[in-house]
């Protein structure tokens, strides 16, 4: 089959660099042809010389601004089927988020796109079907959801240390404003007692500065300023963080452990690589895991600390979690089960057999 993957910039140093990776990678193992669809294309010419099955693109601003309606109509009607990644139907992200969409709810021009079906055929996002935050859409849209999980990548993450990479305690992520408070209580405190080494974006107030011109250097398409900054670390680098830090923990933003319906790449990528995570709290994390065998869970800041403590001073209480969470991971969590997932929605709608 033939996908062509929306990513206006291929030049992201968020999360969207990782899971277009993995999708790539993914999609691209299981024999099929993959194709990015960036703000520099013509989509015109991209379209009608691949013939793409399926086009992944999501619903938000950007996205929407480099995407030609009259060519996507003229591939629908020959069977491309558009997976549309949305946001969430009563979203708690604050409307200062750059790079995130507000409630789908409020907005009347994309609840009509969606019902005219012009831009989707499969409406998707990674939240839960009971999570809170999407009651109503389907009511209100008359279009089913799917959940479709964040994953690891298995052709970047696996098991493979590096000296300068040892820690006791390592963290990779975006320094975001719901996790600032989570942070300075529950993580800088550790490096009073361990060897504690933090990686990732927006961490000083030059770097968000940044990134806010970046982002809007890309929404504008404005060559200088698109690829402002660089990743702080390469794609392979995660892994070997991960399988070199005796823990790795896992940060999600205060709205993901309130609701409890989605959880981060993170989540699935420290196990894969051989790491051994102990995360916060996010109920949803229980279903794809067995809470004290493949992953662990902190249930309060009193909780976090001591299973920080318990499983830096027992190491072989670590190893049949690590063995077990990566299994879990391979056989259930890579972007390749993401990939099959797809392809199963597709051939239904096409009226074809798996």
């Amino acid at each position: 089959m033939i996908i062509i993957y929306h990513i206006p910039s291929l030049n992201t140093i968020y999360a969207g660099r990782t899971i277009y990776a993995g999708y790539k990678n993914a999609f691209e193992d299981l024999g099929h042809e993959f194709h990015p669809l960036t703000s520099i294309e013509n989509q015109s010419v991209l379209f009608d010389r691949v013939q793409p099955d399926i086009f992944i693109t999501s619903l938000n601003p950007y996205n929407l601004k480099f995407i030609d309606f009259k060519v996507l109509t003229r591939h629908k009607k020959r069977g491309l089927k558009v997976f549309l990644n949305m946001p969430f139907w009563k979203s708690p992200i604050s409307r200062l988020r750059l790079n995130e969409t507000p409630s789908l709810a409020d907005n009347l021009e994309y609840i009509k796109l969606i019902k005219s079906d012009s831009l989707g055929d499969i409406f998707y996002n990674v939240c839960e079907p009971d999570d809170p935050r999407m009651d109503g859409f389907e009511k209100a849209t008359g279009r089913k959801h799917h959940t479709i999980l964040l994953a690891a990548d298995k052709m970047l993450h696996y098991p493979e240390q590096a000296e300068q990479f040892k820690a006791d305690i390592s963290y990779i992520g975006t320094y975001l404003p719901q996790k600032r408070s989570f942070v300075r209580e529950q993580v800088l405190p550790l490096k009073k007692i361990y060897v504690l080494k933090l990686y990732g974006q927006d961490w000083t107030t030059l770097d968000r500065t940044k990134g806010f011109v970046q982002k809007l250097g890309q929404y504008f398409n404005i060559p200088i300023l698109r690829s402002l900054q660089k990743p702080k670390l390469g794609l392979d680098d995660e892994r070997r963080i991960y399988s070199s830090s005796i823990i790795s923990i896992n940060i999600h933003e205060d709205y993901q452990k309130k609701f409890g319906g989605d959880c981060n790449e993170r989540t699935f990528k420290i196990p894969i690589c051989g790491g051994f995570e102990i995360t916060d709290d996010v109920s949803c994390i229980r279903k794809y895991f067995k809470e004290g065998e493949e992953i662990i869970i902190a249930k309060d800041k009193d909780d976090w600390f001591d299973k920080i403590g318990y499983y830096i001073k027992h190491p072989e209480k670590r190893l049949p979690i690590i063995d077990a969470g990566r299994k879990k991971v391979l056989e259930e969590h890579t972007y390749h089960n993401r990939v099959k997932q797809i392809i199963g929605i597709f051939n239904f709608l096409a009226g074809r057999s798996s």
